[in-house]
């Protein structure tokens, strides 16, 4: 899994950066507060216009790289971010930052979406070991961001925004250089084509499903700074710690458990023990310790949870995988853009503890939907063992395999 092609690594070190966008601005929400004069609610609104952004391009990603290819997809992707994130640094105002942290959500979902269906197409091994490969670029941007925040945070909070720029530029390079030209589809992608694949069952429960643990997640993510009332240095090593435990879960941990209990106990056990976690911070929001080893230990029960979700909705409907990816990205973004609002409304009007007990919330409601509905995807195990997670048949070719990103592979 880890030799992997030129090309893949290529593709997997601008994920790392593209990544790093997720959690980069969580140290420097509180300074961006303080120096801009602007409440959580409204610092929160760059997670929200983030999320939300990335949850409707989701929808014409694929209508985008059928049109274009995956390649041209996934550099038009990386300018937009670097447009997006250098844009993001020059704003005096709060409300200017969340406009280009829209942009930049744009060009986040037309290189994200892509880079999976290039990583699955590309890489060595079975699909599974793509996936788990792809969650490990995941995990490290994820860890990295924080960390880099914090360091470049402590200087100025625009410093961050600037540095994605800058790396982004470096990932452009190496894209364009490293990642051979792929040809347009034969048949492109229509709009209505996520929406059709959202009727299927299996699909549907896994997109709802992670709705709600994004609206867990993202309270995590997008409020816990303020609560914390740390340096940004402080927080990004939180973060920082948090994300690697998340990278940890999602390479090494999850495919464990997933051997060992199945895909949807596996899922279950990780969701039930998040929603602990979050109670947990609603209870003791007052202290700092408590609250930052739980933001700590919530990375093992985030990482065992991304990663089974995506390999579930990989396998959830027999559509093409981008459009898969799609239709789920399109409903789990939605939690993820109102989670942080929402979360910065109730710590102003209710109190610092009322984002996490809706969180926690959120999540179990996603345990009792899944629990619930495991009937509709109790075939995903069966289905991983089988010859479908392998890859192409061998006279396939790597022309059509480029031309073809999302194809469904074949079944046994």
């Amino acid at each position: 899994m880890w030799r992997q092609p030129k090309e893949v690594l290529a593709v997997a070190f601008a994920c790392i950066i593209a990544f790093m966008g997720i959690g980069l601005v969580d140290p420097i929400l509180k300074p961006i507060a303080d120096s801009l004069g602007a409440t959580p609610s409204q610092t929160t609104l760059l997670f929200t216009s983030y999320m939300a952004m990335m949850g409707v391009a989701m929808l014409v990603t694929g209508v985008i790289s059928s049109r274009l290819g995956v390649k041209r997809t996934l550099l038009l992707g990386l300018v937009v971010i670097i447009i997006g994130a250098g844009m993001s640094g020059a704003q005096d105002a709060v409300g200017g930052i969340v406009a280009w942290r829209a942009v930049w959500g744009f060009g986040n979902a037309l290189f994200i979406a892509t880079a999976l269906t290039a990583i699955v197409n590309s890489a060595r091994g079975s699909v599974k070991d793509s996936i788990i490969f792809y969650e490990a670029a995941l995990g490290l941007g994820i860890a990295a961001g924080p960390l880099i925040g914090g360091e470049l945070g402590a200087i100025t909070w625009r410093a961050p925004f600037f540095g994605v720029s800058v790396l982004m530029a470096i990932a452009f390079t190496a894209t364009a250089l490293l990642l051979p030209k792929t040809p347009r589809v034969a048949h492109a992608s229509s709009l209505a084509d996520p929406f059709r694949a959202l009727r299927y069952p299996a699909l549907f429960l896994m997109a709802i499903v992670a709705l709600l643990y994004n609206f867990g997640f993202f309270t995590l993510l997008a409020f816990t700074p303020f609560p914390l009332d740390l340096t940004a240095h402080q927080i990004g090593l939180i973060f920082f710690g948090w994300g690697v435990a998340l990278a940890i879960a999602s390479v090494v941990i999850a495919p464990r458990l997933q051997a060992a209990f199945g895909t949807i106990p596996s899922l279950l056990a990780a969701l039930a023990g998040f929603a602990v976690i979050l109670a947990l911070m609603a209870l003791f929001t007052d202290s700092k310790p408590i609250l930052s080893t739980c933001v700590v230990v919530a990375g093992l029960a985030l990482g065992i949870t991304n990663t089974l979700v995506t390999e579930s909705v990989m396998s959830a409907a027999p559509v093409q995988r981008g459009v898969a990816s799609a239709a789920y990205s399109f409903v789990r973004f939605s939690g993820g853009a109102v989670a942080p609002w929402l979360a910065g409304r109730l710590g102003e009007s209710v109190s610092p503890h009322a984002p996490f007990w809706m969180g926690a919330g959120a999540v179990c409601l996603g345990v009792i939907v899944l629990g619930l509905g495991r009937g509709a995807v109790a075939h995903l195990d069966a289905d991983i063992e089988h010859p479908q997670t392998q890859r192409d048949a061998p006279d396939e070719t790597d022309a059509t395999r480029a031309a073809n990103p999302g194809a469904t592979r074949q079944q046994g």
